[in-house]
């Protein structure tokens, strides 16, 4: 049975398996993060935020720094659907944003039958 929990991915609850909605391709085990199945692109937070002030007269731009900033975009690996986006400071892991208490929505999804 497949359960939705965002718009670009679902749980295969019989397979304990992420999923992308769009594809259906197998992003990996169901009891880790669904990010560790995806493709990641690390983007300079400039390239999304442009500089708004002269960057040879002005130090601060309203621009994000990339000494404390960075943007990961998230994609699926067979479709290349966009799935997430995050802002995390540089170093920083991917965050694990999302995590169910399987057997219990298992057991709530077979009393729904």
């Amino acid at each position: 049975m497949r359960v939705s929990i965002t718009e670009s991915v679902e749980i295969d609850l019989d397979a304990e398996r992420w999923l992308c909605r769009r594809c259906g391709a197998d992003l990996g085990s169901a009891r880790e993060n669904y990010k560790r199945g995806l493709l990641v692109y690390d983007r300079d937070p400039r390239e999304i935020h442009r500089p708004m002030l002269d960057l040879e007269r002005y130090r601060f731009t309203f621009a994000p720094d990339p000494q404390w900033c960075r943007i990961l975009e998230y994609y699926c690996p067979n479709c290349a659907t966009q799935i997430e986006t995050e802002y995390l400071p540089p170093g920083h892991p991917p965050t694990h944003d999302i995590e169910l208490d399987l057997d219990d929505l298992k057991r709530r999804w077979q009393e729904t039958k």
